[in-house]
């Protein structure tokens, strides 16, 4: 039979040190997990189910780490739970939304209806999917934001899920000095995105004339990435390609 008596020890200096060696060896065990996770990601493309698991092992581990720490205090954890009655059935439900987004996090993960590295869009916010935990799905943004969206949200409303690699495009606004011609420019800077295979060619990239005054000539210069996550590393490149080009021209009329 087992003693389910809660262990009292009466040296306080015990105590601590008991409690610390336990917090110690939840923090090792914690992060111990997380750089084996880490070491996987080098040969496993979907994680989804991996960070599963990780959360599961810790949030055991988290309990047995409380339940052992309570039992030096005299406090049956277990008995603690069966014994609340009423109180319990009050506090499941003030806890509904928690355990809604747990369950709706098992639902995600297992059926893969939503995976990480996809791209998707749902209340209108768009971005792809970081990291999937039990209680929270993390989309980060156009703009690098990470939105911590409850997985209760993802299983009860609407999104939009686009297929991999799914294009984006890309506008780049630009002002060109007086003394550079826009049809050599438009030339040139659409050569150069042709050259780049991660630019689509269909739809081709292209350079549209925005407004003139008597300062510069504004632009835009228009173009898809096959891929959504490579759009701000092309940002930059194209937009240096543009700094190269006027730079040029500067310092062969000067």
């Amino acid at each position: 039979m087992i003693n389910m008596e809660p262990t009292i020890i009466n040296d306080p200096s015990t105590t601590f040190i008991s409690i610390f060696a336990i917090i110690i060896a939840v923090f090792i065990l914690t992060r111990l997990i997380a750089f084996l996770m880490n070491k996987m990601k080098r040969y496993k493309k979907d994680m989804t189910a991996i960070y599963l698991v990780r959360d599961i092992i810790c949030y055991l581990i988290y309990f047995i780490a409380l339940v052992a720490i309570l039992q030096f205090f005299g406090i049956n954890l277990a008995g603690t739970l069966l014994s609340l009655g009423i109180v319990g059935i009050a506090l499941s439900f003030a806890a509904k939304d928690i355990i809604s987004n747990l369950f709706s996090g098992i639902l995600l993960i297992l059926g893969k209806s939503v995976k990480v590295g996809d791209t998707m869009e749902i209340n209108g916010m768009k971005g792809y999917v970081e990291k999937i935990s039990l209680r929270s799905t993390i989309i980060t943004d156009d703009y690098g934001v990470k939105n911590h969206v409850p997985n209760s949200t993802l299983t009860n409303n609407e999104y939009l899920q686009y297929k991999l690699p799914e294009m984006y495009r890309v506008d780049i606004m630009a002002g060109l000095p007086l003394n550079i011609d826009v049809v050599n420019f438009r030339e040139y800077i659409i050569t150069r995105m042709e050259s780049y295979p991660e630019i689509s060619d269909n739809p081709k990239p292209n350079v549209y004339g925005r407004e003139i005054s008597f300062k510069q000539s504004k632009v835009k210069v228009s173009f898809w990435v096959k891929d959504f996550n490579d759009k701000d590393k092309y940002k930059i490149i194209i937009t240096n390609e543009i700094r190269k080009y006027v730079n040029g021209i500067g310092e062969k009329d000067e």
